[in-house]
């Protein structure tokens, strides 16, 4: 049931509208599901830090990326791979973990 009130949260976003806790309660009651006011909190609350477009756009840039990387990555020698900075592939795991909390 989490799922509804992102999808709540990015259909008023691209409605225009704001994406606030009177919308969400409304968007997801609308929908047949029961509102679970604490959630609807939380989420307006989390997502009133977020600039949504730069989240999507990041998103469907990882999204575009992460194909691409694994295709490219065969290529590449074992050797280099192993030199690759675990530091990197952390920050990279921490930013997707991230994004999937805010997006389901």
């Amino acid at each position: 049931m989490t799922d509804s009130y992102m999808y709540a949260a990015l259909l008023l976003h691209g409605a225009g509208k704001p994406v606030n806790e009177d919308n969400l309660s409304s968007v997801v009651k609308a929908a047949g599901v029961d509102v679970d006011q604490v959630k609807v909190k939380a989420l307006a609350s989390a997502l009133s830090e977020v600039n949504i477009d730069e989240a999507l756009k990041n998103a469907s840039a990882m999204a575009v990326a992460a194909p691409a990387a694994a295709a490219a990555a065969p290529a590449a020698s074992t050797a280099k791979a192993e030199e690759k900075p675990k530091e990197d592939e952390k920050k990279e795991e921490e930013a997707l973990a991230g994004l999937a909390s805010l997006f389901g």
